[in-house]
């Protein structure tokens, strides 16, 4: 088995910052892609950003130069880095990850989300 969990969501005010934080554990042999998506009321999930292994790293268009990304392989985390916070980013955002168990099986691995409510 393995598990994603994020921290890091909470209440801030627009133009404000937060760090959300996902570590991943469990039986666990490599992980490729890490990422990040979010989910508002109503709205369907939608990719924030995602970093590959090599350190390839795709933004959505509406959060490049606000959000950035990163991940530390050495405790299978990845980060965001979420600036410039508006309204329009309240939701619940979701880590994401493609992982290789140690039986070898790839597996596409959901955290359960942590809420970001953004107010104006």
């Amino acid at each position: 088995q393995v598990q994603l969990v994020e921290s890091g969501g909470g209440l801030v005010q627009a133009g404000g910052s937060l760090r959300l934080s996902c570590a991943a554990s469990g039986s666990i042999s490599s992980i490729n892609t890490m990422g990040w998506y979010r989910q508002a009321p109503g709205k369907q999930r939608e990719l924030v950003a995602r970093i590959t292994s090599g350190g390839s790293i795709n933004y959505a268009d509406s959060m490049k130069g606000r959000f950035t990304i990163s991940r530390d392989s050495t405790k299978n985390t990845v980060y965001l880095q979420m600036n410039s916070l508006k309204p329009e980013d309240t939701a619940n955002y979701y880590c994401n990850t493609d992982v290789y168990t140690q039986r070898g099986t790839l597996m596409n691995v959901w955290g359960k989300g942590t809420l970001v409510t953004v107010s104006s």
